[in-house]
């Protein structure tokens, strides 16, 4: 099986009416409203080219206030990130899963977990759920995304996410969904040597 090509799969989000550039268009909205609550410290897991939230703080008021740190395994995307990456923004070259990557970057206010759920299987997602409050402060907003194709996994998704101490504020989209939830639980350590998940293959 051919691997995707994870530089090429972000030419979706240019096609205007595309389901990715739906998707994108909701993912930056919820971005914005957490930078208007407040949030100050960002990580986001396999950020690609670091679409969904880095135009977004660009231009935002508040963004000499925000720290970011993006992770990102593709030398190419995290390359492309970096070039647009205001100051305040550090994209990391590194595997998103593992917990080490956000030493020195959480408890984060805002935890993007954007075109992952749809790559990993069902036991890595509840995985990944319950050890997002690792990198959550208490009251964090974690914006996710699936693609809503049979069988609609997004419902078994927020059921996990409200398992783990989070409460849902949203779920928009209907070709792809994108959950909001707000973590509702008590500050969790990061465990450095946590893997939460493996991309399968494409």
């Amino acid at each position: 099986m051919t691997e995707r090509d994870w530089v090429k799969w972000h030419d979706f989000y240019d096609q205007p009416g595309s389901s990715l550039e739906r998707r994108l268009r909701t993912v930056r909205k919820w971005v914005e409203v957490a930078l208007d609550e407040g949030a100050s410290r960002v990580v986001s897991l396999c950020a690609g080219q670091g679409r969904d939230l880095l135009p977004v703080l660009a231009g935002h008021p508040r963004r000499g206030q925000v720290r970011a740190r993006l992770v990102e395994l593709d030398e190419r995307n995290a390359a492309a990130a970096r070039s647009i990456a205001p100051e305040g923004a550090e994209v990391v070259c590194g595997d998103a899963a593992v917990g080490r990557a956000y030493e020195g970057a959480v408890p984060a206010d805002l935890v993007l977990v954007c075109g992952v759920f749809g790559n990993i299987t069902d036991d890595d997602i509840r995985r990944t759920v319950a050890t997002l409050p690792q990198l959550c402060a208490p009251g964090a907003m974690v914006i996710w995304t699936r693609g809503r194709h049979e069988p609609d996994l997004v419902p078994v998704i927020c059921d996990w996410f409200e398992d783990a101490g989070f409460e849902r504020v949203g779920v928009e989209g209907t070709d792809y969904g994108v959950g909001v939830h707000r973590y509702t639980g008590p500050p969790v350590p990061l465990e450095s040597g946590t893997r939460m998940f493996a991309f399968v293959g494409q």
